[in-house]
């Protein structure tokens, strides 16, 4: 299932993790092992936010793939089904059967 997953980082804690290249690290980790279709960074709130497009094979990548954030960056994370243009077509295709 395509997912949206954002990823907000407190200020301070992501100015240490900068310093320390723990903010690096952790981003390219886990976009080597889940090749997400699309990556944005935006500031959000007040802070450093990633948003992140991927196939979520199975549910439990869950941890896999939102611990590192907790544990690396002390990250915020939210996690949404998410679809495209023909994904939104085919369901409203189905939808109206």
């Amino acid at each position: 299932m395509r997912m949206m997953m954002r990823v907000s980082v407190p200020v301070d804690t992501g100015n240490e993790a900068i310093k320390d290249g723990s903010f690096p690290k952790t981003v390219m980790a886990f976009v080597k092992q889940v090749k997400p279709e699309a990556t944005y960074f935006v500031a959000d709130y007040g802070e450093r936010t990633a948003y992140f497009f991927f196939d979520l094979k199975d549910p439990s990548m869950i941890p896999s793939v939102a611990e590192p954030f907790f544990m690396n960056l002390g990250a915020s994370i939210d996690m949404t089904p998410a679809m495209n243009l023909e994904d939104m077509k085919a369901g409203i295709a189905k939808a109206m059967k």
